[in-house]
């Protein structure tokens, strides 16, 4: 028993010690969260198939959130071909299946680094967001998001506030955000536009740390691009001492619990072995000595021997 109460509290104490246990919404999931309360606001008096736009505190100036209410079955076969700058063609699948979808659209102007940050790259557009909720509860907040798949033409994105590429740079490329915030990189469609088939975050973006350095006077040696975004190494390498300091730390409690639990198990067992063998022993006869009973030994009287037996 004691060694099973051990082994839950190791394990309890391994989960809460574990980093998944130990996470928190990023800042962008926040952020999605947000507005996503903020353009469900906007339907006072809602209306199928028409945009409103949300409005953001101070802190978020800058930043442009909309909903448009659709029928699921509409934008299937339909689809919405001028929702700002995406264009949704028919064939669109919302999953899991809900009656009536919002499409909330993002653009994070200004703000589209500090919440996607993406060391070694260039943003040249600002980041576009296209997520979609259910849109049975408009005073809901804090919804989770509904995937959407384009089973025949692809979503398009066109971007209309691009930032010329910086001279000697790389071909522009286009990147995705998955709900994780984990970048993909594709190439564009044409000439600022970029294409889909799933919700997410979007922009435009350029390789930085491929640009090529201008020529300095003869014989001198250019230095060396960062490929880390400017990051300083330093500051990483001591991120990652003091990450293995207390996972060492952690491990090392975990395995003295361990060793105590193993040994109170040992401990466990030997009494039980004791206590089992004590059972199955041989059971002393009772007497009466004085005004209690006591256990006394059998034994057998030793048979007295007449000295005229004894042999010469």
């Amino acid at each position: 028993m004691g060694f099973l109460i051990c082994a839950c509290l190791l394990q309890l104490l391994f989960l809460g010690s574990s980093p998944a246990a130990a996470q928190s919404p990023s800042p962008a999931r926040a952020l999605d969260a947000m507005l996503q309360g903020y353009a469900y606001r906007a339907f006072v008096r809602p209306h199928t198939g028409i945009v409103y736009n949300g409005t953001v505190p101070a802190d978020l100036a800058g930043v442009a959130v909309s909903g448009l209410r659709l029928r699921s079955g509409s934008l299937r076969r339909k689809g919405f071909s001028d929702y700002f700058e995406f264009s949704i063609p028919p064939g669109v699948i919302v999953q899991p299946y809900v009656e009536r979808v919002v499409l909330v659209y993002h653009n994070l102007g200004e703000l589209s680094e500090k919440y996607y940050p993406l060391p070694g790259y260039t943003y040249l557009s600002p980041i576009l967001g296209l997520l979609v909720y259910d849109a049975a509860n408009l005073s809901a907040a804090g919804l989770s998001e509904l995937s959407i798949v384009a089973s025949g033409s692809p979503i398009s994105v066109s971007f209309s506030n691009v930032r010329a590429v910086p001279p000697g740079s790389p071909a522009p490329q286009c990147v995705w955000f998955d709900l994780d915030g984990v970048p993909q990189f594709r190439g564009l469609e044409a000439n600022n536009v970029c294409a889909t088939y799933r919700r997410g975050h979007f922009s435009i973006v350029v390789n930085s740390s491929e640009v090529a350095p201008a020529p300095g006077p003869s014989g001198a040696i250019a230095p060396p691009i960062p490929t880390n975004g400017g990051r300083d190494k330093g500051s990483s390498d001591a991120w990652k001492i003091a990450v293995g300091v207390v996972g060492g730390v952690i491990a090392l409690g975990l395995l003295a619990l361990l060793l105590v639990c193993f040994v109170r198990y040992k401990r466990e067992k030997k009494m039980e072995v004791m206590e089992r063998n004590a059972e199955v022993g041989e059971t002393l006869r009772m007497a009466q000595v004085g005004r209690s009973q006591a256990p006394v030994a059998l034994g057998t009287r030793t048979k007295p021997v007449i000295e005229s037996e004894y042999v010469v």
